[in-house]
């Protein structure tokens, strides 16, 4: 399993690096993205969304689209 990034769930090896590439190791940082910008990232699939948007919820908030 990749190791975790700041207050990121789990989301696969790929969807971490890409993620990092884009400077991004947040929830907070995420949240200021859309599901598009987040599914253009090379890395970056519908399971990793899916996962983010679910710890995205668990906090009340959701993308920014």
């Amino acid at each position: 399993m990749p190791e975790r990034i700041g207050d990121l769930p789990p989301i696969g090896r790929p969807a971490n690096s890409a993620l990092l590439a884009a400077g991004i190791t947040t929830l907070d940082q995420v949240a200021a993205l859309s599901r598009r910008d987040l599914l253009a990232m090379h890395g970056v699939g519908p399971k990793a969304v899916r996962i983010l948007a679910a710890a995205l919820a668990g906090q009340g908030r959701g993308f920014a689209d």
